[in-house]
């Protein structure tokens, strides 16, 4: 009787332990198993943000624009630094864009940084509407303020604009905003001219078939629109007047003189021109990280664009101009470039 109990007993013990045994076992391979995600560098040990965000709206403006153009770029290097889904929206541009992203319509957006300053004091076209949601991810290229139009329309100066058809850019454009401008400068207002509605793509085709005489066209150059007008039509650029962008400055200190060069569009000599700078401008709301994120993704790569602008687009010049509230994700970033 006494055996076969120490037999029981001896059973149950190693019953015993052998339940003990697996669970030290299961236990061991998931704190191998964890070191292993740790060592395998997963989203924690990464910059990639940790953002439930899977989907990002970046508004650019027409076809023919290079924000567009350089808008598809964007999103292909967010997309793929930051495995956040990005696309490039055709849009208004600049004026619009801040309208969209007040309502929800996008999260990034392609704007002049004269047209952030409008919509963040409510001032112009915002009078009225302030915009406070948005922020500055940074600045890109300057814009060049461009006043193009055929050799055959007789136009050489501001002057000969009187009574002209001419394209003031899209409405709600940064676009319309300069040529306002330009034309106070220069002793004239919308009154004088007979302002087209249009936008860069329109606005080349009615030059091309004589159905408006001139266009501004607010853009980096060589503008593609611009450009393609050029293949069948002799294009004229008009230059400020003399003196008279040192007067614009002073009363609208975001501009800075500026020239589209020779041979741009096959003009002969160099031409005085000002111009304002691109910028993009976010929703305040977005996480940090992401901010940060899609920041990086853009100015660490900036070899890989192949427009001409992206030869001046830097992270040390990424603060210039911006006269907005900078997205702290965005600072953060520019901080350690510093």
């Amino acid at each position: 009787m006494k055996n076969k109990r120490f037999r029981l007993l001896m059973l149950l013990s190693a019953l015993a332990l052998l339940i003990l045994a697996a669970c030290g076992s299961d236990s061991g391979t998931n704190s191998n198993d964890t070191e292993k995600e740790d060592s395998n560098g997963d989203s924690a040990t990464t910059d990639k943000p940790k953002s439930d965000i899977d989907f990002l709206s970046l508004l650019t403006g027409g076809t023919q624009g290079t924000y567009y153009a350089l808008g598809g770029t964007f999103a292909d290097l967010i997309t793929t630094e930051t495995d956040i889904k990005t696309t490039a929206e055709v849009s208004q541009a600049s004026a619009a864009n801040m309208t969209a992203l007040q309502e929800g319509k996008g999260e990034i957006a392609f704007v002049q940084t004269d047209i952030a300053y409008y919509a963040t004091e409510g001032k112009l076209m915002f009078d009225g509407k302030k915009i406070d949601t948005i922020a500055a991810l940074g600045a890109l290229y300057p814009e060049t303020v461009q006043l193009v139009t055929t050799e055959a329309s007789g136009i050489k100066t501001y002057a000969d604009l009187k009574g002209k058809k001419v394209s003031v850019g899209a409405p709600g454009s940064g676009t319309y905003a300069n040529a306002e401008q330009l034309l106070e400068i220069h002793g004239l207002t919308m009154d004088d001219i007979k302002a087209q509605n249009l936008d860069f793509g329109e606005s080349t085709d009615g030059l091309q078939s004589g159905q408006i005489d001139a266009a501004f066209i607010t853009a980096g150059t060589p503008t593609g629109a611009v450009e393609a007008l050029n293949a069948t039509t002799k294009v004229n650029i008009i230059g400020v007047d003399a003196g008279k962008a040192d007067e614009l400055i002073a009363k609208y200190p975001y501009y800075a003189k500026d020239t589209v060069a020779s041979g741009t569009y096959g003009i002969g000599s160099d031409v005085e021109t000002v111009s304002v700078l691109a910028m993009l401008a976010v929703k305040k709301d977005l996480p940090e990280d992401v901010v940060y994120a899609m920041t990086k993704a853009i100015y660490d790569n900036t070899d890989k664009i192949s427009h001409d602008k992206g030869r001046l687009i830097k992270a040390e010049t990424g603060l210039d101009g911006i006269s907005i509230d900078i997205h702290p994700g965005a600072q953060k970033y520019f901080d350690e470039k510093k």
